[in-house]
């Protein structure tokens, strides 16, 4: 037990005649070592950048919501009339009429147009 423990310490298990085993169980230790540092090193990178596109989607969300409402003041008729009175152009005092056709006198009127 207590030559083992010696040969352990002193590192033999690497320079023995069996050696090219440990050799190599030793590298792809290494080498999964690496991998396992670098896909977390990626995975990092990428909660980065999630967390930088979420914040970006809120803050264009907020924008679009600030213009929507901005649209909408200036699609009311009172803006509208305020733009057009500047221009000396003011609403009309009488109320549109809607005008109704009849369809007969709408095919007499299409027969007078092709005559």
């Amino acid at each position: 037990m207590k030559t083992s423990i010696y040969n352990l310490l002193k590192a033999r298990f690497l320079i023995d005649d069996d050696a090219i085993k440990n050799w190599r169980f030793i590298v792809f230790l290494i080498v999964l070592a690496i991998i396992m540092i670098a896909n977390t090193q990626r995975y990092e990178q990428k909660v980065f950048k999630i967390a930088e596109l979420t914040s970006e989607v809120k803050e264009l969300r907020s924008e679009f919501v600030d213009r929507r409402s901005e649209l909408m003041k200036l699609r009311m008729e009172s803006t509208v009339s305020e733009k057009m009175v500047e221009k000396e152009i003011f609403p009309s005092t009488v109320p549109p009429v809607k005008i109704k056709v009849k369809k007969e006198e709408e095919k007499s009127f299409l027969k007078k147009l092709w005559q």
